[in-house]
């Protein structure tokens, strides 16, 4: 049985599975009406800041008869941008209940609430003159990329076959990015960054939600979380038969099924249970490390002294838009690059390589900022560098770390782990935001060697201790880092692996 077992495994798994019509629309779909949000609401209120400060003003003159003062106004446009960030954080606490209430499908479909009625909130600000919707609505919208960022690479992690689970992990980062360079482009004055344009700019965002929640329902669930949590077994295999494109999907169904029985003894991993499992040591200490190093490396910091940094160099003021426009398209594109890359070059490369190139583009950057009333090239020497750590970020630290998340855990503590993740992410990205000015004000130019420093030591760990995960399963993965953790093969309720049978382990 164990022989037959054996060649039906070899002869499924031997070639590559291919890129189906409906696995790449749910993608496509999962990723638009998910991803996108998220980096379209990071930068859409950077443009109209100027214009929502004074609407702000105005509406509290209206009400009191006198204007803010200089430190209530920051304060509130303060409040206004870090409510992102920390509704960021609040949904990646939900993540846990409602994926394994929902389902990863159904999590994205709830989610949508939390986009298009914040849509209509900021949308509706200037008729309604109030700034109060403003400031809810971004606590919504982050809930909303709280849970995007997080569900939507474990959807896609789940639905890929090994050998398309990289590319298609990565498809999320890239519609971060092209979020990031639509809220830019619509966000130049001539478009909608004005007087009358700005509620439009922030109200756009309901409407890759509103496309997802008419689209998606026709797309399968997990067939993972089908199988495993539901115990469905028939609507997992015709949800694997759409998504592979063949009807015989008996081996992919044996492997979740022992992936199953592997974890019963582990049972439900809640984030405490996370944290005190030996067998989980390694990898919830991994993706601290990289969801830390890719908000703490200076990403933001880069994007925030970027507009100081061209002017320095010449460029116009009125042309500043177009140079940060210019620069989102090349993180797109480097985006796109990893996508491709992802599965030739490997994951542990791609961040080795990435947080590298931004270690010495902090480096030089230090050096250039101190240097740049020296000589008149200088300040060009300061845009490469920021086009260059642009480049390492996009290539690395910004796709991969949520893609590992899928790979390294198994389904039992995936949930947890992406709890975990995303809080790190979102208190990361929150403190950065918070801090960063001050350090600017402190620092100066020297602020970067901070940064260059963290992307140091997330380079030394990951070449010290995260393995590569390129075209293995789940299952193997877990076998890495169980020798890792030094556990052994069957370990008693504690294993999130446990009598995984010889031949699944060689496919």
């Amino acid at each position: 049985m164990a022989e037959s077992g054996t060649g039906l495994w070899s002869k499924k798994f031997s070639s590559d599975q291919r890129l189906t019509p409906v696995l790449a629309l749910a993608t496509l779909i999962a990723a638009f009406g998910s991803s996108f949000q998220y980096g379209y609401n990071v930068a859409a209120i950077n443009s109209p800041a100027e214009l929502m400060k004074a609407f702000y003003n105005e509406t509290y003159y209206d009400r009191i008869g006198e204007y803010m003062s200089e430190f209530s106004l920051t304060l509130l446009w303060s409040v206004s941008v870090s409510m992102f960030p920390f509704g960021g954080f609040l949904g990646s606490l939900m993540v846990g209940p409602l994926v394994n209430k929902l389902g990863r499908k159904g999590t994205l479909l709830f989610n949508n609430i939390f986009s298009i009625v914040p849509a209509v909130l900021m949308g509706c600000s200037k008729v309604a003159e109030s700034f109060e919707m403003i400031v809810v609505a971004r606590l919504l919208v982050g809930t909303c990329a709280g849970l995007s960022s997080n569900v939507v690479p474990m959807y896609l992690g789940e639905l890929a076959p090994k050998n398309l689970r990289g590319a298609l992990g990565v498809v999320p980062q890239l519609f971060i990015t092209i979020g990031i360079l639509v809220a830019q482009i619509f966000g130049l004055r001539s478009i909608l960054a004005n007087k009358q344009g700005w509620p439009v700019l922030l109200g756009v965002t309901g409407i890759p939600a509103a496309l997802q929640l008419l689209l998606l329902p026709f797309f399968p669930e997990s067939p993972r979380y089908l199988l495993i949590q539901r115990k469905d077994e028939e609507t997992a295999k015709n949800a694997l038969r759409r998504l592979r494109g063949w009807d015989d999907v008996d081996t992919e169904i044996e492997e979740i099924r022992e992936e199953d029985k592997a974890e019963k003894a582990a049972g439900f991993v809640s984030v405490r249970k996370l944290f005190s499992m030996r067998s989980l040591r390694w990898q919830v200490v991994s993706i601290i490390v990289l969801m830390g190093g890719q908000q703490l490396s200076g990403v933001n910091a880069i994007y925030y002294y970027a507009d100081q940094i061209y002017l320095s160099a010449g460029v116009k003021e009125q042309d500043v838009q177009y140079v940060t426009a210019g620069t989102g398209a090349v993180n797109v594109l480097m985006t796109v690059c990893a996508v491709f890359v992802v599965e030739l070059l490997g994951r542990r490369f791609l961040l080795l390589l990435g947080f590298s190139i931004c270690f010495a583009a902090c480096c030089v950057l230090t050096a250039a900022l101190a240097l740049q009333d020296a000589a008149s090239w200088v300040p060009y020497i300061s845009i490469t560098c920021v086009i260059s750590y642009v480049v390492g970020h996009a290539l690395g630290p910004s796709p991969i770390p949520a893609l590992l998340i899928t790979e390294i855990f198994l389904q039992s503590s995936r949930p947890a782990a992406f709890m975990v993740g995303g809080s790190v992410h979102w208190l990361s990205n929150f403190t950065v935001g918070l801090i960063f000015p001050f350090i600017q004000v402190g620092l100066g130019a020297y602020s970067f060697i901070i940064f260059a420093v963290i992307c140091l030591l997330t380079t030394i760990y990951i070449f010290l201790v995260v393995p590569e995960t390129k075209s293995k399963t789940f299952i193997e993965i877990n076998r890495i880092f169980t020798k890792m953790n030094k556990v052994s093969e069957v370990h008693p309720e504690k294993m999130e692996l446990k009598d995984f049978p010889p031949s699944a382990s060689r496919q």
